[in-house]
């Protein structure tokens, strides 16, 4: 699991973290040096949300799972993005987040390459908001387009995007468009072969959890899950795991 070295969204990171952990699958963390990460504080504390932090902050759940990979030894230690190849890994996720940090994963040259491995030998690629984008970055040299361009796919939705900036932007300005000059929807669409093949889902209302899993809305196509906000996080992950164990989504 790549991760920017400050920035990341902790649901999506710790609660996936915490549930392919608890199936016997172990999670490798890789970040730009090799260094220890962290991941958005404003969605840790709600600080600076307002009147909205009870709806856009990380849910207790979260928070519990973050605290519990603060102390995992791969977070702690992880790997450097040049030392991680393909064939050592059964799959890859790609968790998201959109403080102006995670830049520096989105525009890697070298995990972009790396998730071009991963689809060339069809190994489990999943893919969570702004994951999303660094899949559709991820150009494949011998057809020179999106690893994604002939899958289905989802993720952050332009409406969710559009709604959490127009909430905050009176004090939080652009924190909520990691690059305000395109949504996440909009970038994913236009490497697609059909635009049809973004799949918007039933509206994001709340968040799935292990008894509510069908509020959680994803999209598998072969070998690549993708998901569109912490709210899809229980069913992302367990299905992730089925395709990690090479269990049929039937």
């Amino acid at each position: 699991m790549p991760v920017p070295s400050y920035g990341f969204d902790p649901s999506e990171v710790a609660i996936t973290w915490k549930i392919l952990s608890e199936n016997n699958i172990d999670v490798v963390f890789t970040t730009p040096e090799g260094k220890r990460a962290s991941a958005d504080r404003l969605m840790l504390t709600g600080t600076n949300l307002g009147i909205w932090k009870s709806i856009l902050r990380a849910r207790q759940d979260a928070v519990n799972a973050y605290g519990e990979m603060e102390n995992n030894e791969s977070f702690c230690q992880p790997l450097k993005y040049i030392d991680v190849q393909a064939q050592n890994f059964a799959a890859i996720i790609l968790p998201g987040g959109h403080d102006k940090g995670v830049k520096e994963y989105l525009e890697s040259a070298v995990l972009q390459r790396l998730v071009v491995d991963f689809f060339d030998v069809q190994k489990p690629v999943g893919a969570i908001c702004h994951g999303v984008v660094l899949a559709a970055r991820s150009i494949n040299p011998k057809t020179n387009q999106s690893v994604i361009h002939n899958y289905k796919t989802t993720a952050l939705l332009k409406s969710q995007e559009l709604l959490a900036y127009n909430l905050t932007r009176l004090w939080l300005s652009e924190y909520y468009l990691t690059y305000p000059e395109i949504t996440v929807e909009e970038e994913v669409k236009s490497v697609l072969s059909d635009e049809n093949n973004f799949l918007q889902g039933p509206p994001p209302l709340l968040k799935d959890n292990y008894n509510q899993l069908k509020r959680g809305f994803i999209v598998r196509d072969g070998n690549y899950l993708s998901a569109r906000w912490p709210g899809d996080l229980y069913n992302f992950s367990l299905e992730f795991i089925k395709m990690v164990q090479g269990i049929d989504k039937q």
